[in-house]
Parts: C-alpha cells; structure tokens; sequence
C-alpha cells in the first residue's frame, strides 16, 4: 500500500478553450505529514503561502525550485494535461470507439496516434480548428447544449470546414451522423457507463494512480476537493483499471493536509516553469518525459 496527496493547477471545469490556461498540472506526493511539515518549513513558508506564484517571485526562485524539487526526488510525479490536446482525444474515444473509463489514459494507446495526427493537422488551419473544437465542447457540454439538432448540424458543418485543411484525415472522414447521435443520446439518457466527456481529472486520476501502483501496489489516494470526483465516477474508475489498484479516495481541504499543501505547490511550480517549447515538443502532452520528478503528458 501507498499513500499519496494530489493537488491540481490550471483547472478550469468544462472550460478548456481558455488559452491563458493552455494545460492543467495534477501533481502527488508519498511524503508523511511529519516530511511534508519538515519540507514547508525548510524553504520558511507558511500554509498560508504555499502558492507557486508567491514561491517563485522569491528572491533566488531558480535556485529554490531545484532545491525543492530535489527533495522529491523519487517522491513525486506531475501528469500534465494539454487541454485542446485533451478535447482531441475526447472526439476519438467518445465518438468513434466505445468511450470507457480507462479512455484517454496509457490503456488506450491505440487510439492516441489518429488524434495526434488530427491535432497536428488541425493546428495549422486557423479559425476553421477553433470553431470544430468550439462546436465539439457545445455539442457535449451537459448543462444543456441547446437544441440537440442545431448543434449536430453545427459540429458537422464544422468539421466540413476543417476537412479542406485535412482531406484525408481518418478521424474527420470517420464521424458519422447516426453514431454521433447515439451518443448523444445515451448523454441525455445519463448513460453512466459514459465518462464526463469535458473532465479531464478522471484520467489525470487514472494515470497517477496507475503511476504509483507499479510493481502491483494498491493506492490510497488524498485529494484536495474536487467536485468531479464522486463516488460512483471513482468506483467506476477503479474498475476500469488492471489489478484494481485504488484502494480508496479521501477528500481533504488542503489547509489541513500538509501532504497536499506541497502537491500544489508542485503542480503550480511545474505549471508555471512549462513554457510553448515544452508543449511544442512534447506534441500537445502525447510523451513522457523524466526529470527531477516524473512528469507525464496525457491528451
């Protein structure tokens, strides 16, 4: 068994279009509350201050960053979500295969090489790439959508508009009408069985989790309150994984749980310090990349 305390930064709910925020970082730790207590007072801060923005406009940041994150070395991880990249694969898993809970996640890595290719094509094509992402979020959303018909028109008419930039991509020539209606429908049904389309905490979860459980660990899991992760949503998510290893979710308020106190500052450090170059590089989140704490992307 592991303990580990997440926290997020960048989150921004259903909104993921909002570039002033192009990734969301969800970071954890295996520190005990004694270490984490120690680790807040080597660096002089106070809960109060275990904001990354306070932290890194600190004299000597640079050099205090390092130092922090050589102190969790080996004892963290940082799985970081580029948010458009994120909405691609949610067209892929949702509208052309049977979307699952493992979705979006190294479990289905066979679906990841067509929506890396359509996020290349489509970032090259303007408005045209807005407004199909656009009228993507609209068609899903599920507080409500809007007539049900105006946005499936609107969606394809979209993805016509796209299509001239990319003719032969197989993710555009392959969503088809009727079975963007079905599932739809099974939206509006409450089909349960399907995964929030626009959150992407389930398989930022998925993947920490399935991080810390290797060598067949079961993980237990405190997190800094977060809406999205209900409990059926988590007993659902903890089916889906091989080996079951979530062995349960305690929500905490951050100000109470020092472990938690420094997942967030992690993931606002780790936020912070990605520049345009690192996304760029990484091809919207689809590599991992090691460095003094593990660090993950995921679309």
């Amino acid at each position: 068994m592991v303990e580990i305390a997440c926290d997020e930064s960048g989150f921004s709910g259903t909104n993921l279009l909002n570039s002033t925020e192009p990734v969301i970082t969800h970071a954890s730790v295996d520190l005990s509350r004694a270490e984490a207590v120690e680790l807040i007072a080597r660096f002089g801060l106070s809960p109060h201050e275990m904001k990354s923005g306070q932290f890194l406009r600190r004299p000597g940041a640079g050099e205090m960053v390092d130092r922090f994150l050589a102190a969790l070395r080996d004892r963290s991880h940082v799985h970081v979500i580029d948010k458009e990249f994120f909405l691609v694969t949610r067209i892929v898993d949702l509208l052309l295969a049977e979307p699952t809970y493992a979705a979006g996640t190294r479990l289905t890595q066979h679906q990841r090489p067509p929506a890396v290719a359509l996020h290349r094509a489509g970032r090259k094509a303007g408005h045209d790439w807005d407004d199909f992402l656009s009228a993507f979020v609209a068609l899903v959303r599920r507080k409500r959508r809007g007539p049900a018909q105006e946005n499936l028109e609107r969606f394809f008419r979209a993805r016509d508009a796209l299509a001239r930039h990319a003719p032969d991509d197989a993710v555009l020539t392959a969503l088809d009408p009727a079975r963007v209606r079905t599932v739809l429908a099974r939206l509006d049904d409450d089909d349960r069985s399907i995964p929030p389309p626009l959150e992407p905490m389930l398989p930022a979860l998925a993947e920490t989790i399935l991080h810390w459980a290797a060598g067949h660990r079961q993980v237990l899991v405190f997190h800094d309150e977060q809406s999205a992760l209900t409990a059926d949503r988590l007993t659902r998510l903890g089916q889906a994984l091989p080996g079951r290893p979530l062995a349960g979710l305690v929500m905490v308020d951050s100000r109470d749980d020092p472990r938690v106190q420094v997942a967030d500052l992690l993931a606002g450090v780790a936020r912070r310090s990605m520049t345009q170059e690192d996304l760029e590089e990484g091809d919207a989140g689809g590599h991992g990349r090691q460095g003094q704490t593990a660090q993950e992307g995921t679309g």
